[in-house]
């Protein structure tokens, strides 16, 4: 089936894209993926002006996440939206949120997505001093477990960086740029000192121009703590 007749069937479509530019138009459409503020509020006044409507539903988490129904759906829309939809992001979700109208959800993602970088790149630099310098890191996972730095996705992308294996991605390195550069322009708009993001984005342009491209995003520790 066309993805065309698949819409033409539906009477609500969810879409998970990358950008803007992949959206398809002329229906109800509630909007997954990770788009700028000024994105999300452009999408929804061409699908009203054409008589549908729209919301924002991005998410947090990935496939396991979503095959156990336990993804962060973070709502922006109407009350009267979330309420018509509530059956279907409480499917996909361990408890649905509205944070909003059109546009705010689309920021708090990038907020959030804003975290996975520099989470991860701190994570992948102390580890990597840790290796060089011949501290056990077992009792650096150790120590860290159990102190107010630690992080779940410490732990959750630890056997990656060990293995140095990156294949079978929950996260892409390039999604993860990408949603950098959104996340850069929206803090310019506000004024905001992103300095620090500013230092990450040039090792995922390292990791990408290396042919990590499609690779799960931890493979940032490749350009962190290249092998010797």
């Amino acid at each position: 089936m066309r993805p065309e007749q698949a819409m033409a069937q539906a009477e609500c479509v969810i879409l998970m894209l990358a950008d803007a530019a992949a959206i398809l138009r002329d229906k109800t459409l509630t909007q997954m993926g990770t788009f700028a503020q000024g994105e999300s509020l452009a999408l929804q006044a061409e699908i009203e002006r054409v008589g549908g409507s729209y919301c924002e539903a991005p998410v947090l988490g990935s496939l396991a996440e979503a095959q156990a129904g336990i993804l962060f759906v973070m709502a922006g829309g109407t009350e009267e939206q979330f309420v018509q939809w509530g059956p279907l992001f409480r499917s996909l979700s361990r408890e649905p949120r509205l944070a909003g109208p059109v546009g705010k959800t689309a920021s708090l993602k990038l907020a959030l997505n804003q975290l996975i970088a520099a989470e991860i790149s701190a994570f992948a630099l102390s580890l990597g001093l840790v290796q060089r310098a011949g501290v056990s890191v077992d009792t650096f996972m150790a120590i860290l477990r159990e102190s107010a730095l630690f992080a779940p996705a410490f732990e959750k992308k630890l056997p990656r960086l060990l293995r140095r294996d990156y294949q079978h991605p929950n996260f892409s390195a390039c999604h993860l740029l990408k949603d950098m550069e959104l996340f850069l322009k929206e803090a310019s708009s506000y004024e905001l000192t992103a300095s620090s993001l500013e230092g990450i984005r040039p090792v995922l342009e390292r990791t990408i121009a290396q042919g990590f491209s499609d690779s799960d995003y931890s493979t940032t520790f490749e350009i962190v703590n290249p092998i010797p």
